[in-house]
């Protein structure tokens, strides 16, 4: 089986008011999920994310601190199955101007963590829930009526 290593992130930002805003994307088969891409030859998986986060959506970001490493599996045409390994961290954002990456991904928002959430459980990947999970108890967001219903 091929494995393929990737990084992303949970994006936020604050808002003038001070409110946190996080970035979802709406990828080319029109699920909910977060930026990430493949990790290139010599790049720390820090650098694969920032890097993959601001050539999907036009946004500069910090790493805050890692959030989880997730595993699944998927076939690819060219190769068959591929085992998938994407490391997601907690990314602030601190320069650019929300551009979507069209041929990677569809569109790219700022939300509410309510919206985002709402947007996640109806139309996202089940495997990026324990990631917004973590980044929203490390950005002290209460989540918890959503994650029980």
């Amino acid at each position: 089986m091929a494995k393929e290593v990737s990084a992303g992130g949970v994006v936020y930002r604050r808002t003038r008011d001070n409110r946190i805003e996080i970035m979802i994307i709406e990828d080319r088969y029109l699920k909910t999920s977060l930026p990430k891409g493949k990790q290139e030859k010599g790049e720390t998986m820090e650098e694969t994310a920032l890097r993959e986060i601001w050539e999907e959506t036009g946004i500069e970001g910090k790493v805050v601190q890692p959030l989880e490493t997730i595993y699944y599996n998927y076939y690819n045409p060219k190769v068959g199955a591929v085992r998938k390994e994407v490391h997601y961290f907690l990314v602030e954002a601190t320069a650019g101007t929300l551009v979507p990456q069209m041929e990677e991904i569809h569109t790219v928002a700022w939300m509410s963590p309510e919206a985002a959430w709402e947007k996640q459980k109806r139309n996202g990947y089940q495997n990026n829930i324990s990631v917004l999970v973590k980044a929203y108890e490390l950005l002290g967001i209460d989540n918890r009526k959503e994650k029980t219903s």
